[in-house]
């Protein structure tokens, strides 16, 4: 990936819905050389999908949580991936380093629901427990940065 893939990214990123010769325009391509790189990058699956952001409070899904979830066996496996993505109100699950197996993010409308949806996860064959952090506000969150290819510097 060199440095015209990420400005595409970049500007994807920031509007997925322009025009390739704007794309191209940005990065100094014509449309076509801009639309094959993008399809390249689909082909590579550098670019997993297009989407849009959604405001979770407009449509009832409020209440952001992270939960980590103790096991007493190795959780890494296709059932504990099924089991998890079953879950529709899961966002994402990560299996994780430390005194936790596994990390999920889950999006609910109420506590209530939230508590329900740790019900069914504690039916999550292996699960012993969970800790749970409810988010009260978000500062911020973004995209991957994906214009500087050494982010440590």
């Amino acid at each position: 990936m060199d440095d015209i893939d990420r400005a595409l990214l970049a500007a994807l990123q920031a509007d997925a819905t322009q025009a390739y010769a704007a794309l191209g325009k940005a990065v100094g391509l014509s449309a076509g050389s801009a639309h094959e790189r993008v399809r390249k990058l689909r082909e590579r699956e550098v670019i997993r999908h297009t989407t849009i952001d959604v405001d979770p409070a407009a449509v009832d899904r409020g209440v952001l949580s992270f939960v980590m979830l103790q096991s007493n066996a190795w959780m890494g496996d296709p059932p504990t991936r099924d089991a998890l993505a079953a879950i529709p109100e899961i966002q994402e699950a990560h299996i994780i380093a430390g005194s936790a197996s596994l990390l999920v993010k889950i999006r609910t409308s109420t506590p209530e629901q939230l508590q329900a949806v740790l019900r069914r996860v504690f039916d999550v064959d292996g699960v012993t427990g969970t800790q749970t952090i409810i988010v009260l506000e978000t500062f911020f969150e973004r995209p991957l940065n994906v214009t500087d290819p050494d982010p440590a510097r």
